[in-house]
């Protein structure tokens, strides 16, 4: 069988490891293992890896902090593991950066079905997607940092410095979800005081210059209840 990405498995309960162990391995994928947090965080700063599957509830350092510190540097796809099945804490894991969340107990033919699906997602994105210094380049959008400048499909789009602002700190954080108060503090560099609908003005400025149809945008994505994302079609 030929070699396949790397895949780091986090979990406390052995069983849980042994189990994701033995599917993943028959796929061909190779494996790293980690009991908590901590040691994830030491065998990732020692090995390329293409995807993370995360339990939440850990000892030393839990999944969600675990996941916040490597959104931090990393963009693999990570994919979170909970007996926690109430809709506000898929939200809570979606929201600081995972991309998909299973939930315990969980048949492990789906588990490997969610893996195969978000490595296919990550490469096709990654291959169409090139961040540089000065440029960041998402399909037929290009984002120049140096020159403040936005074309898409090769045609110059004029934005606002707030505008511009909005739209650059959406695309250095691709695939994560920024919620509203995050993109008014960093865009407005002050504290967010109810200013939702301010942001939400932007955005829909944004669309409608950025976007062919702005009712079904095809860059900056609503996460509805959380905030906003970019990431390519």
């Amino acid at each position: 069988m030929s070699t396949k990405e790397t895949i780091l498995i986090v979990d406390d309960e052995k069983e849980i490891l042994k189990l994701m162990e033995i599917y993943l391995k028959n796929e061909g994928y190779k494996l790293l293992k980690a009991s908590d947090g901590l040691e994830a965080l030491e065998l990732l700063a020692k090995n390329e890896v293409d995807l993370i599957v995360l339990d939440v509830m850990m000892p030393r350092l839990d999944g969600i902090e675990a996941c916040m510190r490597i959104r931090e540097e990393r963009d693999m796809p990570i994919i979170m593991l909970s007996a926690k099945s109430q809709d506000i804490d898929k939200i809570a894991g979606l929201s600081i950066g995972a991309d998909d969340y299973v939930t315990k107990p969980f048949n492990p033919l789906e588990l490997i079905a969610r893996v195969k699906s978000q490595l296919r997602r990550y490469n096709r994105f990654d291959k169409r997607t090139a961040v540089s210094k000065d440029e960041i380049v998402i399909e037929d959008l290009v984002i120049n940092v140096a020159t403040h400048t936005v074309t898409v499909d090769q045609k110059e789009v004029k934005l606002t410095p707030r505008e511009f602002a909005i739209l650059h700190l959406l695309a250095v954080n691709k695939d994560i979800v920024l919620s509203m108060d995050k993109i008014y503090e960093e865009a407005w560099k002050e504290p967010y005081m109810e200013s939702k609908n301010t942001v939400m003005v932007h955005i829909r400025r944004l669309r409608e210059k950025l976007e062919c149809d702005p009712r079904n945008p095809r860059y900056i994505k609503t996460v509805w209840g959380i905030g906003y994302k970019m990431e390519s079609s």
